[in-house]
This record gives C-alpha cells, structure tokens and sequence, in this order.
C-alpha cells in the first residue's frame, strides 16, 4: 500500500483536535476527549495531506475538471466575447452539470443545484479569482474549526447562498437586476463568502480581533465590489456569508473537532457528488432533445 495511505497499526499519533500525542488506539483523548483521535490509524496519512486534508486542492481539481468539461458540453462558448466572458460555457452545458438560480430550482424542480453549482464557473477569469481565494481561505478555515468542520462550513454556505439567490430571484423577481436573486447562477463564491463568516466569528468567538476585521473587511469590499460590476449574484454572497458565520456558530471552535464532525464532512461530499451525477443524468437527456 502506498504510504500516504497506509494505515497505522501500533505507536503514537497526533491528536487532530488537540495536537497531543495519543496511542493510535486510543478510544479517547485524555487530553481534549477527541474519540477516535487515531482516525482508525488512518490519522498519519490525512495529515500528510495538509492542514486541511486535501480539501484545497480537490475544490481547484474538481473546479477545473468541470470548468473544461463545461466547455467540452458546448464548444461555442470557447473563445466568445471580450475579456470577462472569455472561455465562458454556455447556460445548456452549465445547466447540465448542475446550475442553480430561480429557474432550475423551482421551474424545473431541480433542488439538489444547490450543491453542485459552487463547483461550476462561468469563465476563466469568474474560477481563476474564485480558486485563489480557496486557496487562501480554506486552509485558514481549516486551522481555526479543523479540517470536518470547514467542509462542512463550505458546504453549507453555498447551499444557503443558491438557496437565497433562487428564492429572491423566484419570488422578487421584481427587482432591478443589482438587487435581484438569478435565473441561473454559479461559482464557489458563495462558500467563499461562507469562509469568510466563519473567520469573523471565529474572530469574535476566541477573541482574534484583528484577524476578525480583516475577513469582514474582504467581505465588504467584495460585497461592494458585486455592486459594481454586472452579472455578480450578490444575494448568493450574502446567503453564502450569513450561513458560514451561522454554521460556523453553530460549530463553535472553541470545542474540539469530534468523529461526527468527520462523518459529516464526508456527508456533505457525498450528497455534492450525488447532485452532480443527478444533474447529469437528468440534464443530458434534455441536451439531447434540442
């Protein structure tokens, strides 16, 4: 078995929650309480992984994988319009592969896009911008909740950023277009939004004050900044931040990362996973008949 993933059987570990060294059997850390802190053995090889185990670099990798498969759908979108709708798949491919917004959650019926539609973009420079603040944002995440609890923070900020974009744009459809929600929107901007709440409460909550405003800072200036430019879904942002600083209340970095916050970030990667073969298989058919 390769050795980044082969399992421990005997010695000591690291504790995940704590950073003490505990039998890698061990039912329970003396230290934290952690249960489990061994990880079934398995502790040694996440942790080769990074600080966030490997989460940062299957977002880029999976982003990229759906950007290129998004063009490869619909080849007329490649090399279409000026600089900020370069490379930019077509809504018929986005829709397939998961899209979210107002129209493919309650005209068409296909809820499950709140999952999927962080991980699609639409355009190079729209996942270019969004992937460098993965890349800076959730390994800090990652630090201050643990790696099971910033999953789930990323996840559930997206869901709830689509979800308040898709209701607003159903429901007041009647706003103009920089208040409104979408009838199709993407991009991992929502649970970037959700990291940055988190940070700002774990900012309140441990008493990190400075590192506190200077998320909330990236999030107005973001914020205002979606103001300005067109096709910016602001209500995704503001769902996005709202659920992140809510998820990350409710998993509150002050208690130890537990094997049920492990479990449900391995949930909230299934239930991703599962909402973008749905879209697929549901969506292709569609594709085909036109």
């Amino acid at each position: 078995m390769p050795a980044l993933v082969r399992r421990q059987r005997t010695g000591s570990v690291v504790c995940p929650s704590c950073g003490k060294l505990v039998g890698v059997n061990d039912e329970k850390c003396l230290n934290c309480g952690r249960r489990n802190p061994g990880m079934w053995g398995f502790a040694p090889a996440f942790r080769r992984l990074g600080q966030d185990f490997g989460f940062t670099t299957a977002v880029i990798g999976g982003c990229v994988a759906l950007f290129v498969t998004s063009l490869l759908l619909d080849p007329s979108g490649i090399g279409r319009g000026g600089v900020f709708s370069l490379l930019a798949p077509t809504t018929r491919s986005l829709f397939v592969l998961g899209a979210s917004g107002a129209v493919p959650v309650f005209e068409l019926g296909r809820w499950w896009t709140v999952l999927s539609a962080a991980w699609l973009h639409g355009g190079v420079l729209h996942i270019l911008f969004n992937m460098l603040w993965v890349r800076q944002l959730a390994p800090e995440t990652a630090e201050a909740y643990g790696p099971a609890r910033m999953v789930i923070i990323y996840t559930v900020s997206g869901v709830c950023g689509f979800l308040a974009s898709s209701l607003v744009g159903h429901y007041m459809f009647f706003l103009p277009r920089f208040l409104g929600g979408a009838s199709f929107t993407v991009g991992a901007s929502a649970p970037i939004f959700g990291l940055l709440g988190a940070i700002v409460h774990y900012g309140r909550r441990r008493g990190s004050s400075a590192l506190g405003r200077q998320a909330l800072t990236y999030a107005v200036v973001l914020g205002l900044f979606g103001f300005v430019m067109r096709d910016i879904d602001n209500w995704a942002h503001l769902g996005g931040f709202l659920g992140g600083y809510l998820a990350a209340k409710w998993l509150d970095p002050w208690l130890p990362e537990r094997v049920d916050h492990v479990v449900g970030a391995f949930a909230c990667l299934a239930a991703t996973v599962a909402a973008i073969v749905a879209s697929v298989l549901t969506g292709l058919p569609a594709l085909a008949q036109r």
